[in-house]
């Protein structure tokens, strides 16, 4: 079994914005997988279900970017999985709008989800999925900027980042975490 996170921030007024790239990973497994978002336990968000015969269970965190860590400790503690079998999907800034980049670890790199799971789990050991959502504009501030929405010029470039996003998911699951590296991270 493996549980995939998406990180993002709950309520409507974060909802389709550079810091919620993560949640709206979800929302693209969720309907290509037909997996209901119709459970709320472990301060989320879950759907279960299977992705090419693979159990999964989908999480959208409620607590907060900042908090993201709690969640997924109790996840990770419930379902007694190795950290290798969870995948944290998140924004990030240092990315163009829509490349992703899988990694097996790595640090927080500024980025405050991640900073709190590696606090929760004690490690920077688990796999991610990074999704790029551009560097900060000159003169604007990194909070008001990741809470931003994306311009009219990126939305197909962001949608075309969740399908492959999705499509990652499943080439994690089916070939391995090296082969899937070593197949998207050469894509631009």
């Amino acid at each position: 079994m493996h549980i995939i996170i998406g990180l993002g921030n709950p309520t409507a007024q974060y909802q389709a914005t550079r810091h919620n790239v993560g949640w709206d990973a979800i929302t693209k497994l969720s309907d290509d997988y037909k997996i209901p978002m119709d459970s709320k336990e472990h301060k989320a968000i879950c759907g279960k279900g299977y992705i090419e015969g693979e159990k999964v269970i989908l999480v959208k965190p409620t607590t907060y970017m900042n908090l993201s860590g709690e969640c997924v400790r109790e996840l990770v503690d419930y379902y007694k999985v190795s950290l290798e079998e969870i995948i944290v999907i998140y924004d990030d800034i240092s990315l163009d709008v829509g490349q992703l980049r899988i990694r097996k670890q790595g640090s927080a790199g500024g980025h405050n989800g991640i900073k709190s799971i590696i606090a929760h789990l004690g490690t920077e050991v688990f796999p991610r999925i990074k999704v790029g959502v551009g560097d900060k504009p000159k003169g604007w501030d990194l909070a008001d900027y990741v809470l931003s929405r994306f311009h009219d010029e990126e939305q197909s470039l962001i949608r075309e980042a969740l399908k492959n996003t999705s499509d990652v998911c499943k080439s994690i699951l089916t070939s391995g975490m090296e082969n899937t590296m070593n197949l998207y991270n050469k894509k631009k």
